[in-house]
């Protein structure tokens, strides 16, 4: 996996993985990690670990338990005091069960956590890899590279359809918010045990989504943000970050070794 090609605005690979590989959901959020071949059990139990204590950093966890089911329905209001509640009592027990959910996906050196609201993933990632930049401290023996996933949609039926609305609700805050500035953006695409939409068709949705209102151009080397698209099987993962280069690429051990010096 560490030879997999990431494309910027350039047609992408599919590589073969074994079989049996369990099928994501569509609206699913997480992290991708990669590791050395064999250690995937390792590489999802340290995530694991040291991901629990920074979601309980960086996000306020009960008001997000509280906002999540506001958007569960037609709830009596009993019904949701008692949700709530049930949610709370769950998240002091287990909040690594609640927050964070391992995925066994059946993948050679990749392994994949899901996480629920109000853990934003690729806030997650950006906090932590600034940390461990910050800090130069080694946190992690066998996790290499993070990559989050904000949102995701399903991969069968009306593909490209389901690709412009996930676009639609990835990119908003980032390029059509309220008195939007002009933002430099690349897209990079990776696909895994996916051949339903090329890359080519995949970079042109997001970019349309994008489009040219507020001033957004593309630049590959310079950008402010790079929007990230994962592919697997049946599943189109994407999410929107900053200070990719400056973090290596959100690997690691490349930040450490590069504090390290």
């Amino acid at each position: 996996m560490s030879k997999r090609k990431h494309e910027h605005y350039a047609k992408g690979n599919g590589k073969r993985f074994k079989g049996g590989a369990k099928l994501l959901d569509p609206n699913t959020a997480g992290i991708y990690a990669t590791c050395p071949r064999r250690k995937e059990q390792q590489c999802r139990s340290e995530l694991m670990n040291v991901l629990s204590e920074k979601i309980h950093e960086y996000f306020n966890l009960h008001e997000g338990i509280s906002k999540d089911k506001e958007e569960t329905g037609d709830l009596s209001i009993e019904e949701k005091i008692q949700l709530e509640l049930s949610e709370m009592e769950e998240a002091k027990t287990n909040p690594k069960a609640n927050y964070l959910q391992p995925i066994d996906i059946d993948v050679e050196c990749v392994v994949f956590i899901k996480t629920r609201k109000p853990i934003d993933p690729a806030v997650l990632v950006q906090k932590y890899v600034e940390e461990c930049y910050e800090s130069g401290t080694k946190t992690t023996r066998t996790t290499q590279k993070l990559t989050p996933i904000s949102d995701s949609c399903s991969a069968t039926g009306d593909t490209e359809e389901h690709l412009k609305d996930l676009s639609k609700r990835v990119l908003q805050k980032h390029f059509h918010g309220k008195d939007q500035e002009p933002v430099k953006f690349a897209i990079q695409v990776s696909r895994k045990n996916f051949d339903t939409l090329t890359s080519e068709a995949i970079i042109k949705a997001v970019a349309e989504t994008v489009g040219r209102d507020h001033g957004h151009t593309v630049d590959l080397k310079n950008y402010d943000k790079l929007i990230i698209v994962e592919c697997y099987k049946n599943n189109i993962g994407m999410s929107v970050v900053e200070n990719y280069l400056k973090y290596s690429k959100f690997n690691l051990q490349q930040i450490y070794d590069k504090t390290s010096k």
